[in-house]
């Protein structure tokens, strides 16, 4: 552990990978018409720009976590920010769509061996005392980069830096990337864990093979019309899934490191975690989608426009992300619940409005959901994710945070690309504005079923039990001993 004083150096520089990493995932939406234009960009490659990175970062979290076990946390958190920084700088001087897919690539692989760091640095590396605050800011961060993509991408291109275009928004990270080696080379602890677990190739290998599985099919199916290969792929994604487990259970029994630490599951309140952060973000991230469709396919707004109508979600999301901490302290599990809740009221005043409004509904009106997603959300993340990894082994941290971010971005994937397909099969050839609320509206829906799942999950959640009584402590001035320094 760390002084108190040292996280607060600690905290701000490990958060730069979670912000980039989600700054990356969503700033791409708004460059797509620049792909197209300027680097000739057909569909199947920009669908490869933003799936592609989402299944290479999603399908090597697991890995990167065990990685930061066996190497240190620190070493992996400065190699990983090193080649996400360089794949960023490939990013911005792609030449062609071919170029531009396998940067993307690169990039996502290169960020799952950074943020799974970030937790296990948390949990491993900070003092109890000051781990609710960084859950806080974690998830301050964390939705505040997606949405921080969508506005900041917009004013980066509308503002054309030093005449770069889309580049812009690959190269940005470059000069953040360098401070943040630089900072973290000075202040991150170098310590690890007194046992190094072995690798696990083929559960690497199981594991992302699985979820690509499943994600290239969700991410690619809608725009190709469902073909037949896609089909194919999820269901080999269950034999493929299936022998992995039976592989890793395998190597459980004899004694061995399974790269998936299946002893994790049989913590309730980690299994349950895991559940409510894939409900969860499964509507977050699908709901979002719909509302950025709405507000510029519908509504007719440019993206920088419809960044800025996320704004007061994003300020509501920081705002209550911070209070929660005090609040988590105070009420423990109830705080999950209220945030659950109040993120279901914001995905039904959603449907509602759009059920009452149709066509006539306008950006104006969305503000009073987006609050509310904005504030539940806040309350929801950074509690969820303290209470899931609360009971985690430091030398267990990097696994449990390698399965909690897959999960994370697994289910905020498919989120996307279930709601996404339920928005599109109610839109119709020819749609306007009517037809484009109606849409958002039958999604919308589907996001309601989601969000009251979340909240049955987090009423299920274990309570912490209560101390038990006994004597209290010694100090050891009272014995005439001397704490050790």
């Amino acid at each position: 552990m760390i002084s108190e004083t040292r996280s607060r150096l600690v905290l701000p520089v490990i958060l730069c990978a979670t912000f980039m990493a989600s700054f990356d995932y969503m700033v791409v939406n708004v460059a797509t018409p620049s792909f197209e234009r300027d680097l000739h960009a057909g569909p199947v490659a920009l669908e490869l720009v933003i799936a592609g990175y989402a299944f290479t970062y999603a399908g090597g979290m697991v890995t990167g976590g065990r990685l930061g076990d066996l190497f240190g946390h620190r070493r992996l958190f400065v190699l990983g920010m090193a080649a996400f920084t360089a794949a960023s700088l490939l990013c911005g001087l792609a030449q062609s769509p071919a170029q531009l897919v396998a940067a993307r690539l690169l990039q996502g692989l290169t960020g799952a061996a950074m943020v799974p760091q970030v937790l296990a640095l948390i949990t491993a590396s900070l003092p109890a005392s000051a781990r609710t605050r960084a859950m806080a800011w974690y998830g301050v961060v964390l939705g505040g980069g997606g949405i921080a993509g969508q506005v900041l991408g917009g004013l980066l291109l509308q503002a054309d830096v030093l005449g770069l275009g889309w580049r812009a928004i690959f190269l940005v990270n470059v000069p953040v990337g360098a401070a943040a080696i630089g900072c973290a080379l000075r202040v991150l602890p170098a310590a690890r864990s007194g046992r190094r677990p072995r690798l696990d190739p083929v559960g690497a290998v199981g594991v992302s093979g699985g979820l690509a599985l499943v994600l290239v099919p969700l991410a690619m199916g809608r725009e190709q019309g469902w073909p037949a290969w896609t089909w194919v792929s999820l269901a080999a994604s269950v034999p493929v899934v299936a022998g992995t487990l039976g592989w890793e259970r395998r190597l459980t029994r004899a004694g061995r490191d399974p790269l998936l630490d299946l002893g994790l599951f049989r913590a309730r309140s980690f299994t349950l975690g895991l559940a409510i952060n894939v409900t969860f973000l499964a509507s977050f991230g699908g709901v979002n989608l719909v509302l950025t469709l709405l507000l510029q396919g519908g509504l007719g707004l440019t993206p920088f426009q419809a960044g800025l109508t996320f704004g007061p979600m994003a300020l509501l999301t920081m705002v209550s992300s911070l209070l929660g901490r005090r609040l988590v302290e105070r009420f423990g599990p109830r705080v999950l619940v209220c945030g659950a809740i109040v993120n279901a009221v914001g995905v039904l005043a959603f449907a509602i409005e759009l059920d009452v409004l149709g066509g006539g509904v306008t950006a104006a009106w969305l503000l009073v959901p987006l609050g509310l997603l904005g504030l539940g959300g806040g309350l929801t993340l950074p509690s969820v994710i303290g209470a899931v990894l609360s009971g985690i082994e430091p030398s267990r941290a990097g696994a449990a945070s390698g399965v909690l971010t897959t999960a994370q971005q697994f289910s905020g994937a498919a989120g996307v690309a279930v709601l996404g397909a339920v928005f599109f099969a109610s839109l119709g050839t020819h749609p306007d504005r009517a037809a484009f609320a109606a849409a958002a509206e039958t999604a919308a829906w589907a996001g309601v079923a989601l969000v009251m799942a979340t909240v049955l999950l987090t009423l299920l959640f274990p309570r912490p039990a209560a101390p038990a009584p006994g004597p209290e402590p010694v100090r050891l001035e009272e014995r005439g001993e001397v704490a050790p320094s």
